[in-house]
């Protein structure tokens, strides 16, 4: 099996789980909690399965974020409710946005109950060694509802690509913003300001970043991601799809192609659905 499933498989499948980092959904159900809006919602509700862990957990798994940032969220979203609590509202959030978005007669069909099943299948070939994120999301209860365990499903496989990624930007020397910095420069993603604004990186920090990306080859003279950037990316991106390749290996090709069809149905539904704000992202 070619390393591209792995690549297919974050194109059809993360629309239906990344869309919780938008909904509105989420941040009733972590203020509700007494949580604040923003970035202590965010790293709290993605955090909570680690258990009540310092900025410095929170900075390593997540990468990209400025440190100071998470700084002022964690330890003190732990003070004010328990992680327990959190990984609970993100359920109710998550089922209360697929159902907006989706509908409920899609919510109980064969597709979304097909999808949740193959979804879970391929979970079980993802080990959990040097995948914390992954790790402790795994370590949750599984729910009951087939939208709640494909969500659940989808979020496992997440962060199992996510851990690997992580890592193989360790290996390739590059690091946190390093890596916002390189990406943004592919023209696809968020945009810069976007990026800027949810790290917490400031305009020198970027461009200071960029100008030593610069003296290393990766930006050529006009600004532009250069032939040796280029490569460097597609190298880690290449070495993610490798690791983040268990799971379907595990479910093989034909059930994955079925999970994928499903995915992107669901993916076009969401997109449609309005879940992601076109303004973050690159036009």
């Amino acid at each position: 099996m070619q390393t591209r499933i792995s690549r297919e498989a974050k194109q059809a499948l993360e629309a239906p789980h990344s869309m919780i980092y938008f909904a509105p959904e989420a941040e009733r159900e972590t203020t509700a909690l007494g949580l604040e809006p923003g970035a202590m919602s965010y790293f709290a509700a993605r955090a909570a399965p680690l258990g009540p862990v310092g900025p410095g957990v929170v900075s390593a798994t997540f990468y990209n974020f400025n440190p100071e940032l998470v700084a002022t969220c964690v330890p003190k979203a732990w003070s004010i409710a328990d992680p327990v609590e959190i990984v609970a509202a993100r359920f109710r959030a998550a089922s209360a946005a697929l159902e907006r978005m989706l509908g409920s007669e899609t919510l109980e069909s064969e597709t979304v109950r097909e999808a949740a099943e193959l979804a879970a299948r391929a979970t079980e070939g993802c080990s959990p060694a040097g995948k914390p994120l992954f790790a402790a999301h795994a370590d949750l209860s599984w729910p009951e509802r087939p939208h709640l365990r494909l969500w659940h499903a989808l979020t496992l496989l997440r962060e199992f690509r996510g851990d690997a990624h992580i890592a193989a930007l360790q290996q390739a020397g590059i690091g946190p913003l390093e890596a916002l910095v390189l990406q943004n420069a592919t023209g696809r993603g968020m945009n810069a300001a976007t990026l800027r604004r949810t790290r917490h990186w400031s305009e020198q920090d970027w461009e200071t970043t960029r100008r030593e990306l610069t003296e290393r080859g990766l930006f050529d003279d006009s600004g532009e991601l250069s032939a040796e950037g280029e490569d460097l990316l597609e190298r880690v991106e290449e070495a993610t799809d490798e690791a983040a390749l268990p799971p379907w290996r595990h479910l093989g090709s034909t059930e994955a192609a079925r999970l994928f069809e499903h995915g992107s149905a669901l993916s076009k539904q969401v997109v449609k659905a309005g879940a992601f704000p076109k303004e973050a992202f690159i036009q």
